[in-house]
């Protein structure tokens, strides 16, 4: 009596080998892919520049006859080098960084623009840029405050 010479753990064994094979795709594509790019890359240079760039709200700056009112009006900031932008409230009464209504800008990494909430005396409000645009904002309970960043590509993100 002769035995054959291949038994049925080898098929088993195959299939068991492509069943594991498609759920490893399969969770692969599903959950690993989309989790991965949830966040947009973006340059470790850009993320953490090497320093800040501080709006000063200047006492007084709710008098519409006072021309200062965010320090400096227009500022040109480099991505990787300066592209952390701080509002710092230096005056008596709260204001707000409200994005123009004609600027349609939310930051691929950052997301929206804007204090969340009224900037508070001696409180301060920040924003990571991590792309190239010019922003126009002003402060919402004092609409004649207006100002723009200028973000510019950097010589440190090349």
């Amino acid at each position: 009596m002769s035995f054959p010479s291949s038994s049925h753990a080898y098929g088993i064994g195959l299939i068991a080998v492509i069943v594991g094979a498609g759920v490893g795709i399969v969770y692969y594509q599903m959950y690993f892919i989309p989790e991965f790019n949830a966040k947009p890359h973006v340059d470790a240079k850009i993320l953490n520049p090497g320093q800040t760039t501080t709006i000063v709200i200047v006492p007084g700056a709710e008098n519409p006859a006072q021309e200062q009112n965010f320090v400096p009006k227009t500022i040109d900031v480099q991505l990787g080098i300066n592209n952390l932008v701080i509002w710092k409230n230096t005056g008596d009464i709260g204001h707000t960084v409200t994005l123009d209504p004609d600027v349609n800008f939310v930051d691929k990494y950052s997301g929206k623009f804007g204090s969340p909430e009224i900037i508070k005396p001696g409180e301060n409000y920040q924003f990571l840029f991590t792309q190239e645009v010019t922003v126009k904002y002003h402060c919402d309970p004092h609409p004649w405050m207006k100002a723009s960043v200028n973000i510019v590509h950097g010589a440190l993100t090349s």
